[in-house]
C-alpha cells in the first residue's frame, strides 16, 4: 500500500477545448497565439451583449466514436458536460498508455486492477437544453400567454422525458466515466465552480495516499455555451461585451486596467493521478509530480468577491506541502479571467506571497484562448502546466500590452527552465485551490 508521503504524479493528460481533443492542439495554438474564442454558432446569441465563446467545433468530436459499443445507447442521456468529461477521460487513458474496459483492447487485461482505480470529477450547474424544457413548459401556458406554475408542478413536469433528470445531474460526468473505464475504486463529484477541478485532484491524491487506490481519473469539465448558462453569467456582470466582430485576441485582458470582463467556454480535462510506484511498476512515464495542494474557503457576498487572504493561505499551504519557498516557483498560472475585481484580488493575494518579486515571475493565462470553462478551467490549467514542464516552454500570452503588478501582458512563446509551477484557482463561490506541480527527475 502507498505510504502517506509517497510521491503522487500525473501520468496522463486528457484535454477538451475549443481547439479539439488533446493537450497538443491547445498548447500549439497557445504557442502560436491563436485564440479559439469566436461568435457563438450553436444558437443565436444576438439577444445578449456578450455573443462570443470558446466553442468546440461540432465536427471535432463525437462521443459515440470513442465509447465501447456496449455504452453507445447511454450517449443518448449524456449532456454536453458529460460528453466532454468522457472525451477527456478517453484522451487521458490513451495518453498514459493504459488499458481499461473503455480502450477497446478486449484481449488485454486492464493495466491497473479496476478495484484500484478511482474517479473524481468536478462539475458545474448543468443547464438543460432549451428545446427539451420548452416542449414541456409550453404545456403549462395559459391562453393569455402567461405561465401557470401550479399546472407545471401538478402536470407539466410529467411532459419531460422519463430520463431527463439522469441527463443533467452533476454526478453523471463521473458516473459515465467510471462505467466506460470500469473504475471500481472511490468516486466523487465536486461542484465548486472554477475550484472544482483542483479540489477533485486533491481528493484523488488523498485517496491514493491513504491506500484506497493506485490511480484515479481526476479533473473537471463544463459547458457554458447554452442560453441559460450565458444568461446566468450576464446577470452576474462577469462578461465582456462583444458581437464577435472585433479582434478576439485582445478581447479578454487579464490583469489589465483596460479589462472589461471574461468570455465563456466549454471544455475541461481529466488527469491520470497515480502513485509514482504504480506508474513505475507498469512502465509509465510521469509528466510531473504533484508537490503540494492548498485549499481554502471564504464567504463571498457576490460572484465578483474573491478573498485575497484565503488565496494567500491556500498558496502558503501548498508551498508548505511542497517544501518550497516563493523563490522556487518558476511560473504561475492564475485564473486570469479579465474581470477587474477578481484580477485585482488575485494580484493582491499573490503579492502577499511573492512581494516585489511577483512582476518578475512569468505567468500563463488560458482564458483568453479557451474562455472560462468554469469547473473545467482548473483542469485545463493543470494540463497546460504539465505540458509546459514537459516541454520546458511557456506559450504566448494574449490580452493587453501592459499589466500592473504582475507579468501577464502580451508576449510570444519562449523556452524556459521550469522546475515548479503554481496554479491558482479562486472560484465564484469563494473556494480557492493552489497547486504546485514539479518536474520529474530524469
Amino acid at each position: 500500500m502507498p505510504e502517506q508521503n509517497e510521491n503522487i504524479v500525473i501520468s496522463g493528460v486528457g484535454i477538451m477545448t475549443c481547439f479539439g481533443v488533446g493537450i497538443d492542439s491547445l498548447f500549439e495554438a497557445m504557442c502560436e497565439g491563436r485564440t479559439g474564442i469566436h461568435r457563438i454558432e450553436r444558437f443565436d446569441p444576438s439577444g445578449f451583449t456578450s455573443q462570443v465563446a470558446g466553442e468546440l467545433p461540432e465536427d471535432e468530436f463525437n462521443v459515440r466514436k470513442i465509447v465501447p459499443k456496449s455504452h453507445r445507447k447511454a450517449t443518448k442521456v449524456m449532456c454536453r458536460d458529460t460528453e466532454l468529461a468522457v472525451g477527456a477521460a478517453s484522451d487521458a487513458v490513451h495518453n498514459a498508455g493504459l488499458v481499461t474496459a473503455g480502450t477497446g483492447n478486449s484481449d488485454e487485461p486492464p493495466t491497473i486492477a479496476p478495484s484500484r482505480v478511482g474517479c473524481h470529477i468536478g462539475a458545474g450547474l448543468i443547464s438543460a437544453e432549451v428545446n427539451e424544457l420548452a416542449a414541456a413548459l409550453v404545456t403549462s401556458q395559459n391562453e393569455d400567454g402567461s405561465f401557470d406554475l401550479a399546472h407545471w408542478g401538478n402536470e407539466g413536469m410529467q411532459n419531460l422525458t422519463p430520463l431527463w433528470l439522469l441527463k443533467y445531474l452533476p454526478n453523471m460526468l463521473a458516473c459515465h466515466v467510471t462505467i466506460v473505464h470500469d473504475c471500481q475504486g472511490p468516486s466523487n463529484t465536486i461542484t465548486c465552480c472554477e475550484a472544482s477541478s483542483g479540489l477533485s485532484i486533491a481528493e484523488s491524491r488523498r485517496v491514493i495516499q491513504r491506500g484506497d487506490a493506485d490511480a484515479c481519473l481526476s479533473g473537471g469539465a463544463e459547458d457554458r455555451i447554452n442560453p441559460l448558462a450565458l444568461y446566468r453569467q450576464h446577470c452576474t456582470n462577469r462578461l465582456v461585451d462583444s458581437d464577435g466582430s472585433t479582434d478576439m485576441s485582445t478581447l479578454v485582458k487579464p490583469f489589465s486596467e483596460l479589462a472589461e470582463g471574461t468570455a465563456i467556454g466549454e471544455g475541461g480535462g481529466i488527469m491520470i493521478v497515480e502513485s509514482l510506484e504504480s506508474c513505475t511498476d507498469r512502465g509509465g512515464t510521469p509528466w510531473c509530480t504533484i508537490d503540494g495542494i492548498g485549499c481554502r474557503q471564504s464567504i463571498a457576498d457576490s460572484p465578483l468577491d474573491i478573498d485575497s487572504t484565503a488565496m494567500t493561505s491556500a498558496i502558503t499551504r501548498a508551498m508548505d506541502e511542497a517544501n518550497c519557498t516563493p523563490a522556487d516557483i518558476d511560473v504561475i498560472i492564475p485564473l486570469g479571467a479579465g474581470i477587474p475585481e477578481i484580477d485585482n484580488a488575485e494580484v493582491k493575494g499573490l503579492t502577499a506571497v511573492f512581494g516585489n518579486a511577483l512582476p518578475s515571475i512569468p505567468t500563463i493565462t488560458t482564458i483568453p484562448y479557451t474562455g472560462n470553462c468554469m469547473a473545467g478551467n482548473g483542469a485545463i490549467a493543470v494540463g497546460v502546466a504539465a505540458k509546459a514542464i514537459k516541454e520546458q516552454m511557456i506559450p504566448s500570452r494574449l490580452g493587453a500590452d501592459s499589466t500592473a503588478g504582475i507579468d501577464a501582458a502580451r508576449c510570444n512563446a519562449r523556452a524556459l527552465e521550469i522546475s515548479k509551477v503554481l496554479i491558482v484557482s479562486p472560484s465564484e463561490g469563494g473556494q480557492c485551490v493552489a497547486m504546485i506541480l514539479g518536474r520529474t527527475e530524469t
